[in-house]
């Protein structure tokens, strides 16, 4: 799950570094999860101008599912700048949360 513009609470600019590196990581280390689900902030980090963009555009390319939360792109007024992964509901969110055996928060 990525709550964040980033990974963690840091300085933005560290938590900008930290989630690229983890996405790098889990394409570099063929550690591909079942789905990535973004919510809050997190979704800031699908839409354009993100500088992950190309990193989640791969993951997704390797078959991992992206699920945007809609509530929170309407909240930022971020619908129309989506550039991957699939618009979704809370519903979608708990679907694949429950179909795991592991929730990771980044």
């Amino acid at each position: 799950m990525v709550t964040n513009n980033g990974m963690g609470n840091s300085d933005k600019e560290l938590s900008t570094i930290l989630l690229a590196n983890y996405l790098k990581l889990l394409i570099d280390e063929n550690l591909l999860p079942n789905a990535l689900l973004f919510y809050g902030e997190g979704v800031k980090t699908v839409v354009e101008n993100s500088p992950f963009l190309e990193t989640l555009s791969l993951l997704e390319k390797k078959g991992v599912n992206l699920i945007v939360c809609k509530t929170c792109l309407n909240f930022y007024e971020l619908a129309d700048k989506v550039k991957v992964g699939k618009i979704g509901t809370m519903a979608d969110i708990i679907h694949y949360q429950w179909n795991v055996d592991k929730v990771i928060t980044v």
